[in-house]
């Protein structure tokens, strides 16, 4: 387990990094916390535990996700509307076409809209406990240990406490660690959980949730990871961002050996549709590991929002034959 100055360090080295580019760039278990559904004016709280990687300097994973929106299913029903969510490379560090494709639109504020449509979106997986559920009416798993999709907006609270010199030690720990109290409000019609902050008091884990270690383990966060596209996948990424932004149906026949829409199966005869695709959870889970054609996860599910590059000013906008060919 890396200690608080270890975080701090890592974090502090992201936060050089982010600030040189500025100046010069589903899981089928119910072990998901949906503490997005909690009522208005409620809280829930929360004891994060560490990655059970040991590599791991934090005790939570970035995950990058692409959402490609389409009108319909070419053969299918061409009148539903489907988005396809897929990783963005840069989670590993990779270079991103669809992202190398959109970046110089934000120059152009008749193309700035059409970008942030395709922006990535994060979002971070975290672990532990749930002490208190907010009056979440929900199916418990026998294990009480729980993964969490947290939003950037709580994210950020959640870090910039960690660099705060007068945090006591690290929030994982399991002697003097502290709960984090996630709270929810509406502000401009949509959840806000800006007042969301860590307890006032450290608590050690009581004995049930030390047994519940003992019995269970720790969770792999990095499992909870979409596969990382290889070159084939990623040119059909590519592929399918160039049909969205043309207007294009989604085509099953180019597409669903690679990522497809939830109900739709990948054509008969494929060679890569001898493992099946995993079922769509009704919230925003990772893409387990080992899925071979990842189905995106329902429209209904939960959008984290994020941070994205800044707009000015309205232009008429271009088509997207116009924006291909700039």
């Amino acid at each position: 387990m890396a200690s608080l100055a270890e975080i701090r360090a890592k974090l502090l080295e992201q936060e050089n990094k982010t600030e040189r580019k500025s100046s010069s760039t589903g899981s089928g278990d119910n072990a998901i916390f949906p503490h997005w559904n909690i009522p208005e004016g409620s809280n829930a709280t929360l004891r994060f535990l560490p990655d059970g990687d040991d590599t791991n300097t934090f005790f939570w994973k970035e995950r990058q996700m692409i959402r490609l929106p389409f009108a319909g299913v070419k053969g299918g029903d061409e009148n539903k509307p489907v988005t396809i969510q897929v990783p963005c490379v840069e989670m590993w560090g990779d270079t991103c076409p669809v992202h190398a494709e959109i970046r110089p639109w934000f120059k152009d504020p008749a193309l700035e809209d059409m970008g942030r449509k395709y922006w990535k979106k994060r979002s971070y997986i975290f672990q532990g406990f749930v002490v208190d559920n907010g009056g979440l009416d929900e199916e418990v798993p026998a294990n009480p240990i729980r993964r969490f999709v947290i939003s950037p907006q709580i994210y950020k609270i959640i870090s910039a406490a960690l660099m705060d010199p007068d945090f006591p030690e690290i929030p994982t720990d399991y002697e003097q660690g502290t709960d984090f109290k996630i709270v929810k409000s509406s502000k401009g019609g949509y959840a806000d959980y800006s007042t969301s902050n860590w307890a006032r008091r450290e608590r050690g884990l009581n004995q049930e949730e030390r047994d519940a270690l003992a019995t269970h383990g720790l969770f792999n966060l990095n499992d909870y990871l979409p596969k990382k596209p290889n070159a084939e996948e990623l040119n059909a990424i590519f592929e399918m961002f160039e049909a969205s932004v043309d207007g294009q149906l989604y085509d099953p026949e180019r597409f669903a050996d690679y990522y497809r829409p939830y109900g739709v199966e990948a054509p008969s005869g494929s060679a890569r549709t001898s493992a099946p695709a995993p079922a769509a959870t009704p919230t925003p889970a990772p893409i387990p590991e080992a899925a071979p054609a990842p189905v995106a996860e329902p429209v209904s599910a939960p959008v984290e929002q994020v941070e994205e590059p800044a707009v000015a000013g309205d232009g008429e906008k271009p088509s997207a034959q116009d924006i291909l060919a700039a």
